[in-house]
């Protein structure tokens, strides 16, 4: 799951149930355990570290038998989308993208209400490489990827439902186009 920071990935994240070979992978729970452990120290100071803990969270839960593993990252750069293809592929999982797209103003709203708001140069950047990357997902899904889905907060509300049926082994050609 992908979008902008702000954009309710963690929402919809949270709303999953709780199903046997289902992992989440959410960095803000490691942004929670840091919190406590670091106390009053602005979420900047140890914002690197959380990053790392994630990040390898994301690989040693790729690389595990878990049947479905869903990451939360903002990917709103095109290498971030494409390692996260390549780990897919390296670990013989199909990758599924789902973007988040909300406008901006909506997105930096969503990170007030919810305390957690990126720096502003920070938040400028993923945000104008949000809106071309929604663009450019509905017009050409990128490489390594079994399907792209782009929906926005409207479409999310109703929550997710996984289609967690094993795929078919990568490679095969089997699962049809991307969808939009």
């Amino acid at each position: 799951m992908a979008g902008m920071p702000g954009a309710g990935k963690s929402t919809l994240l949270a709303g999953l149930p709780d199903v046997p070979g289902l992992v989440v992978v959410d960095s803000e729970t490691y942004r929670v355990q840091l919190r406590r452990v670091f106390g009053a120290l602005p979420y900047g100071g140890y914002r690197p570290l959380v990053h790392l803990l994630h990040r390898l969270a994301v690989v040693v839960a790729a690389s595990s038998r878990a049947p479905t593993v869903v990451i939360h990252l903002p990917a709103t750069k095109p290498g971030t989308r494409a390692a996260v293809a390549r780990l897919a592929a390296l670990t013989g999982r199909a990758a599924h993208l789902l973007w988040l797209h909300v406008d901006p103003a909506v997105a930096r709203r969503g990170q007030c209400e919810r305390g957690r708001v990126v720096p502003e140069s920070s938040f400028a950047g993923h945000a104008a490489r949000a809106v071309v990357t929604a663009a450019e997902l509905r017009d050409r899904p990128p490489p390594g990827w079994r399907s792209v889905t782009v929906l926005d907060r409207a479409r999310g509300r109703g929550g997710l439902v996984l289609d967690t049926t094993p795929s078919p082994p990568v490679g095969t050609g089997v699962g049809g186009p991307p969808h939009k």
